[in-house]
């Protein structure tokens, strides 16, 4: 089973994949979508999104991860994947899913769902601009209005070169609205002749085990539900190594196989690399963010999230982590700064 953590724009950036990478339990990772417009980006944009193309385009903890560009036009789409090569990614993955309307005026994201033509001339263009052994990936929907096409997308890009398939299992309009349509996911597998990765609304291990079932795909891609839970992913390893192949077979109450007390370092190591990275005006807004999704599965994050939601200033949110750690017994000890990747403005 390959597990992969999910690009999100504005949630799943950089500092988080640090923070859930050291955590462990994921095989790879995929940067927030890196916009291609028409110009050629300078390395700084690309180091911005992904500083880890400074580490052998790998988290600290070790896990590669593979950029992401959004585009329309495969002239351009072309040209800037061939400059990214040049700092070594892992691979790169096409997006062809993202549901925000300003990317999808623009012709990009799940708006090329509707044109499988223009979509194979984009993997066309990008597969023959970089390295042949350079794998070119892609994440599509199940369609942009209906799933009509959902087949001929995917058949587009595998055939185009595209090396895997990450299908998020439901359709722009119906954006990230529950349920995920797991159960056709299988149509698209029987399309292609390509690795097809299952994605969507997979919050829990229950969850997990019941995609695996209906999509027919052993690997999947966990977004919000590794962020609300990072250790969802070793968890359902734990199931999947115990032969749990039913998620009725998995009590509905499991705690979190990583406790708060454990979590507390990671929310220092958060607030060590929002606070030196990113501008004042954004840092206690990222920490409310994740203790947001937290609250899911943490009792203890509903407080927290309740206490700092009402904070604004940098020291005051560093005093009350430290209070935190004392709390629950933990020890506190800041960051080595010279251990963190450093990101490049954008």
């Amino acid at each position: 089973m390959k597990l992969l953590l999910a690009p999100m724009e504005g949630l799943l950036d950089f500092v988080l994949r640090d923070v859930l990478t050291q955590v462990g339990g994921v095989d790879r990772c995929v940067s927030e979508f890196i916009r291609v417009s028409g110009s050629l980006l300078p390395d700084r944009v690309f180091l911005g999104y992904m500083p880890e193309l400074l580490n052998g385009s790998r988290t600290l903890a070790g896990v590669p991860v593979r950029a992401q560009l959004l585009g329309s036009d495969p002239v351009s789409m072309a040209e800037n994947a061939a400059n990214l090569c040049r700092l070594n990614p892992e691979g790169i993955d096409l997006n062809f899913g993202c549901p925000a309307k300003t990317v999808n005026r623009h012709g990009g994201g799940a708006s090329m769902l509707q044109d499988p033509e223009a979509i194979a001339r984009l993997v066309t263009a990008v597969r023959h601009a970089v390295p042949a052994a350079l794998p070119v990936s892609a994440k599509m929907r199940l369609g942009f209005h209906d799933r009509g096409l959902m087949r001929e997308c995917a058949q587009a890009m595998a055939e185009s070169g595209a090396c895997e398939i990450v299908v998020h299992a439901r359709t722009k309009l119906d954006g990230y609205r529950p349920p995920a349509y797991w159960e056709l996911i299988p149509q698209i597998q029987q399309a292609v002749k390509v690795p097809v990765i299952a994605n969507g609304e997979i919050w829990t291990v229950q969850d997990a085990l019941r995609c695996r079932e209906q999509s027919g795909c052993s690997d999947l891609m966990l977004g919000r539900g590794s962020v609300a839970d990072p250790g969802l992913a070793w968890a359902l390893r734990a199931a999947v190594a115990g032969g749990v192949a039913q998620a009725d077979a998995v009590p509905s109450a499991q705690p979190p196989v990583v406790s708060w007390a454990q979590m507390l370092p990671r929310l220092q190591r958060f607030w060590d690399l929002v606070c030196r990275d990113l501008n004042p005006g954004q840092r206690a807004g990222r920490l409310k963010q994740w203790l947001n999704l937290m609250r899911r599965r943490y009792p203890e994050a509903e407080e927290a999230f309740q206490t700092v939601r009402v904070m604004t200033n940098q020291q005051v949110v560093g005093d009350w982590i430290r209070a935190q750690h004392a709390r629950h017994g933990v020890d506190w000890a800041l960051s080595d700064p010279a251990s963190l990747p450093h990101v490049v403005d954008r």
